[in-house]
């Protein structure tokens, strides 16, 4: 299988002085997920956890719901001139009966590391699609004090980012805090969909009591995949964009970016956030 990293040789420059030493970089490899023998997408990803991703990649497509929805996720021979494996290639068989959304049908679709669901923009497809409706799940109430000190959890947490300084990081946290899974990833989307596919493959659909924290900016891809496990609170160490704003009002996700310090932004779902004393001081 893929390494996490790699070694290259750099030419490094301080003030005035060159030296040459090796460097070590995260590793990006193309991902080509097939569902029921069919090429469907293609993303560029760290190795490791690949059949979480290729099952996470799913939830956030409709696909899956549950570990019953899956009989298994395999590795493909890769394209390569002796038919040896790549690793690089995963084929996912669903159960029997799953229904496959026509969106998903129809698209082929190649991400990299930085775009995820690149063009898919329909707030609809998420409202209809979308298995466990936010707004019915129970209400999780987390404290701004709580919220503030998830980002340092999350940065303690980052082992390969430690050596190489090139991975995001998405981790979900319970209520109360507690670090419950963290992954990381060259694309920020890979890294949330490692984590919702583990908890399928874990039997924990829906993460109705979590709260999903990205070490980036806050897209509308990312608040899909959140809006898709069930996940009530999405934050973010960075900006939101507009859509993922306006898909979080229109599903129910509280949303918080800029969350640095003891100081944040809610952009909604903020009775999620704040005390009833906080909302009126």
């Amino acid at each position: 299988m893929g390494r996490v990293t790699e070694r290259r040789k750099v030419i490094r420059i301080r003030d005035g002085a060159v030296s040459s030493r090796p460097d070590t970089l995260v590793a990006e490899e193309p991902l080509e997920i097939r569902l029921n023998g069919k090429p469907l997408a293609i993303t560029m990803r760290t190795p490791g956890d690949d059949f979480a991703l290729a099952a996470g990649f799913l939830v956030s497509e409709g696909v899956l719901g549950s570990a019953a929805d899956l009989v298994n996720i395999v590795y493909c021979a890769g394209a390569t001139v002796d038919g040896s494996n790549t690793y690089n290639v995963v084929d996912v068989t669903t159960a029997p009966g799953v229904r496959l959304p026509d969106f998903t049908l129809e698209r082929n679709v190649y991400t990299t590391s930085s775009c995820g669901l690149c063009g898919k923009a329909s707030l609809d497809a998420v409202r209809t699609t979308a298995r466990w409706p936010i707004a019915d799940t129970p209400q999780l109430r987390v404290d701004p004090g709580l919220l503030a000190r998830l980002p340092d959890r999350l940065r303690a947490a980052q082992r390969v980012f430690d050596r190489t300084g090139g991975l995001h990081a998405a981790a979900l946290f319970g209520e109360d805090g507690e670090l419950l899974d963290i992954r990381e990833d060259v694309g920020r989307h890979n890294a949330v969909d490692k984590l919702i596919g583990r908890a399928l493959q874990n039997g924990r659909l829906p993460l109705s009591r979590t709260i999903l924290l990205v070490s980036g900016r806050a897209s509308f891809e990312l608040a899909q995949k959140a809006v898709m496990a069930g996940i009530p609170m999405l934050a973010a160490v960075s900006a939101p964009s507009s859509l993922a704003v306006d898909l979080a009002a229109e599903t129910g996700l509280t949303l918080v970016g800029f969350l640095r310090g003891n100081s944040m932004n809610v952009y909604t779902g903020h009775e999620r956030v704040l005390t009833e004393a906080a909302a009126h001081s």
